[in-house]
């Protein structure tokens, strides 16, 4: 959100968080916390009852969720970086 009397000619100054791309981040960082809770989830179920299938999917799913968040904070700081050099 802009906040006023500051900054640009609109009198505005913008934040970094207030870019579109910023939203796009966060939904993927919820869904990657969604997929490792349900990996979680998963294998407590599967461990509970002897069910090393759904132990491992468990695991499994967290494997993923870890990777892709790594590859999230990878694309980020790449921004950063560009953002850097941009100003």
């Amino acid at each position: 959100m802009p906040v006023p009397g500051r900054g640009t000619a609109r009198g505005y100054e913008t934040h970094p968080f207030d870019r579109e791309e910023h939203d796009v981040g966060l939904d993927d960082k919820v869904k990657n916390e969604a997929t490792e809770a349900k990996g979680k989830v998963k294998e407590s179920a599967g461990s509970a009852t002897g069910n090393e299938s759904l132990e491992s999917e468990g695991k499994a799913d967290q494997g993923e969720a870890k990777a892709k968040e790594a590859g999230r904070h990878v694309k980020e700081a790449g921004k950063n970086v560009k953002d850097t050099f941009k100003s």
